[in-house]
């Protein structure tokens, strides 16, 4: 799994080598077709504006968006069909500063924040929602699990098997339960997105 992370938001402070670890992780726990490729943005908060404004049409900078690449791509794989060719699976967008803020309001730290927004963008392009209570919960305790695996594992590459059952179990919430990142539709980096979907 191709994982391409991009720091274009100036933070100094973020670890791209372990945000591309927790990437490639929650790609390979949601068994996801290792052929995917996935770009990871991390932007300031005037182009997170723009974005949001954009594509959501809210005001401000949010903490997440997420683009998919291409609505029939099917995330899941099997080793009968290993010869698909690779596709964009698409874009999480991260605005560190938002984060910064979150993190410190939720009483954690700024790469637990970032971890848990990353997490939660690419649930997105995989499918997930929470427009819908059923919908939401389903997505956090996915998220949950998802991180639970991952703080366990510390990011081991030999954690992959304590994740292997991480869509099917797990408690509890995003730790952040007011805040909802926010998805979006479209096109890969240096593309511009369709439309959202809500």
């Amino acid at each position: 799994m191709a994982v391409f992370v991009a720091n274009e938001s100036g933070a100094s402070d973020v670890d791209e080598v372990r945000l591309a670890a927790l990437a490639r992780f929650v790609l390979d726990a949601m068994k996801v077709n290792p052929l995917a490729e996935l770009s990871v943005m991390l932007v300031e908060p005037k182009a997170m504006t723009d974005l949001h404004v954009r594509y959501m049409g809210e005001e401000g900078p949010t903490d997440v968006l997420s683009f998919p690449q291409d609505d029939a791509f099917d995330a899941s794989w099997s080793e009968s069909v290993d010869d698909d060719p690779t596709t964009l699976l698409g874009d999480v967008v991260l605005c560190p500063d938002v984060a910064r803020r979150q993190a410190e309001q939720a009483g954690h730290s700024f790469d637990r924040e970032l971890s848990l927004l990353c997490t939660h963008g690419i649930l997105h392009l995989l499918g997930y929602d929470h427009a819908e209570p059923d919908e939401e919960r389903e997505m956090w305790k996915v998220q949950s699990q998802l991180l639970a695996s991952w703080d366990g594992a510390d990011g081991a590459d030999g954690a992959r098997g304590a994740a292997d059952g991480a869509a099917d179990g797990g408690e509890g919430r995003r730790g952040d339960q007011g805040r909802r990142g926010d998805q979006g539709r479209g096109g890969g980096a240096g593309e511009p997105p369709a439309a959202p979907a809500r």
